[in-house]
């Protein structure tokens, strides 16, 4: 394997931490009629199926598996800077947040949200849990 697709002692850690909660979690990943993420980084992240079904992939798996970046690949350009300072809310202040989000599907059309941000903290690590409702 070449040293550039080798995983850092980093990139493992937060693939054991993401697994970690997201077990601790199950219940409510795959109970919640909401969709929702979970998010450490672009890198990192994991969510349940109804999320990966509003945007139009088969699985969670299929989603996380292609290591998109989230915020450019999945979210609009109108809704990324109200992201971004909400996730930064939450990681500096630990504060959650309500707010409006306008998601980008598979096929290219978009699905406008409210999402409620709120900090988790596991092991050490703080992380994003997401719940979106679609707006009608």
């Amino acid at each position: 394997m070449a040293s550039k697709d080798k995983k850092s002692d980093v990139d493992i850690h937060h693939e054991e931490l993401v697994s970690g909660l997201l077990n601790q979690m199950k219940i409510i990943f795959e109970s919640s009629e909401q969709p929702l993420y979970l998010y450490l980084d672009d890198n990192h992240w994991t969510c349940n199926k109804r999320f990966s079904d509003l945007l139009g992939y088969k699985s969670p798996e299929e989603l996380v598996s292609q290591k998109l970046p989230l915020l450019e690949a999945l979210v609009s350009e109108k809704s990324q800077d109200s992201l971004v300072t909400a996730y930064g809310n939450a990681m500096e202040k630990m504060v959650g947040s309500t707010i409006e989000v306008t998601w980008k599907k598979k096929n290219g059309q978009t699905v406008d949200t409210n999402v409620i941000l709120v900090p988790v903290a596991y092991d050490g690590h703080l992380f994003a849990l997401h719940f979106l409702s679609v707006l009608a």
